[in-house]
């Protein structure tokens, strides 16, 4: 049915053939129990929740509990709550004008009860879409009663000549204009306690006290909340009787694999652009960017109590991909393939996801960084390169050899310099490359297996003289060859 054809007055509505009114909580319940029927999806996107965070939230629902998800920062904790509301009806009436959004059937406020009296039947009705269903409120300790549930408003009352303490006088908050929909709070905790004092009267009394006086406030509500686990079990950080009152308390958590890291960051890291190079991320990088957050996770040297962020490496990889489109377009070619290099041009990408411990400030943010980056590439690398001999290579800057070039090196001019390493390339077929690769894709494999050799030491790395033997000082002069015994070609076709 479309808006248009929608009743607008609670004569017709009825005459279309209306049931009985429904709480929002119920609701919620009937609808998911259909989905649960039908089959499929119930909250696409949200991946490596199947298990475990997703059956418990159907199940809270199926229990009509309010619910708090406890997990910390980048769990897809606030996404996940928004989603709900899939599961409300796709439109549902209210009074029109009303503040909080009466049922026809069932008004709660002084405004509603008035129209209905006198206007019965032709009481004029509105349409409220699913999403608008939806309110939510970042918890601070500056949060007020008035912001929450309400205030006098004087002028008002003054205008309709009424007593101050008269319902109509209310200027309604956030959580009654929240009425027969979802309320969510993130961050509980930083609620003061006297308006957490004011959430529990709501749940469990229906009233709250606006300015002394009060207000009869039966809300039809499903209250939904998201805190730190740190902060929701701190002593005196949460009310007893709110907290009691939750019905469900649901743990979320970080992906369990990096496969699944992968898969998260893929889907939401914006990597297909237009207008610019043509942009393919080898797999071996998506493993190393991926490597960087879980590493960080369990590093001692990052504050496990605030956690390192999904959302480090999307950003991360965002920031990879644009330092390879901006390399691709400086040396006008049509590939943009991203290399280890870019990882580490995207540090800003990785020091502002992380809080460090005393430990990790002393050493600095950019350099732990870096020492995460080089885990990760020995990490990834030791996947592809166990039991490959790499002698040849690692020989060739042992007798001196060194090869220079930086994130900005265009892919051709880098592969002049790969080629003549030792036994190089030809190691990236470990990696899957086939023999009609684009330059720049076997650029970034060649480099790969230098960053790979460089986190397990095999070979030194610097700012002046770039991968170098691991006694190398200073790039030796090159020795003229006797005459009789010319240098042999190197051969492009290294695949």
């Amino acid at each position: 049915m479309t808006m248009s054809k929608r009743p607008e007055t609670l004569g017709a509505w009825k005459a279309s053939g209306v049931g009985a009114p429904r709480g929002v909580k119920d609701e919620l319940r009937e609808n998911l129990v259909a989905r649960l029927r039908e089959g499929g999806e119930l909250f696409p996107g949200i991946h490596g929740y199947g298990d475990t965070v997703i059956p418990q939230v159907v199940n809270a629902v199926l229990s009509r509990h309010n619910f708090i998800l406890l997990g910390l920062r980048g769990q897809a904790k606030t996404r996940l709550i928004r989603m709900l509301t899939a599961l409300l009806d796709e439109w549902t009436p209210y009074v029109a004008g009303s503040e909080i959004r009466d049922h026809p059937l069932a008004p709660v406020s002084a405004y509603a009860r008035q129209q209905l009296a006198g206007m019965g039947d032709d009481t004029p009705i509105a349409w409220l879409h699913r999403e608008e269903r939806y309110v939510e409120k970042l918890a601070t300790p500056d949060v007020t009663i008035a912001d929450m549930i309400g205030d006098i408003d004087p002028i008002r009352a003054a205008k309709r000549g009424a007593s101050i303490s008269d319902e109509l006088n209310i200027h309604y908050g956030l959580l009654p204009r929240a009425n027969r929909g979802i309320f969510a709070i993130n961050e509980l905790p930083d609620l003061a306690g006297k308006i957490q004092v004011g959430l529990f009267n709501i749940m469990q009394e229906g009233d709250v006290q606006i300015k002394g006086f009060p207000v009869r406030l039966p809300l039809d509500l499903l209250l939904v909340f998201t805190a730190n686990p740190e902060d929701y079990t701190a002593r005196g950080k949460i009310i007893t009787p709110l907290k009691d009152r939750i019905g469900s308390e649901i743990r979320t958590h970080y992906p369990a694999t990096v496969e699944l890291g992968m898969e998260i960051t893929s889907n939401e890291a914006w990597t297909t652009r237009s207008n610019a190079a043509r942009v393919t991320v080898p797999k071996y990088i998506r493993e190393v960017v991926e490597a960087i957050a879980f590493l960080a996770r369990d590093d001692k040297r990052v504050d496990k109590r605030s956690g390192v962020s999904q959302r480090m490496p999307i950003t991360v990889m965002e920031n990879v991909v644009s330092n390879a489109e901006r390399r691709a377009l400086a040396n006008a070619e049509a590939d943009a393939v991203p290399r280890i290099s870019d990882i580490y041009a995207a540090l800003p990408s990785i020091t502002g996801k992380i809080e460090l411990e005393y430990e990790g400030e002393l050493k600095g943010g950019e350099a732990v960084a870096r020492d995460l980056i080089r885990m990760a590439v020995g990490r990834v690398y030791s996947s592809y390169f166990e039991g490959i001999n790499v002698a040849m290579t690692v020989k060739y800057f042992e007798r001196g050899g060194a090869v220079r070039f930086d994130a900005s090196t265009g892919a051709a001019a880098m592969i002049e310099q790969l080629i003549m390493v030792d036994g190089l390339m030809e190691k990236t077929r470990a990696l899957g490359l086939g023999a009609s690769e684009s330059d720049a894709m076997c650029a970034s494999a060649g480099e790969f297996v230098l960053e790979g050799l460089y986190a397990h030491r095999r070979i030194s790395r610097s700012e002046e003289l770039g991968f170098h033997g691991p006694e190398q000082r200073r790039r030796p002069e090159p020795e003229p060859e006797p005459e009789d015994e010319p240098r042999p070609q190197r051969r492009r076709q290294f695949n």
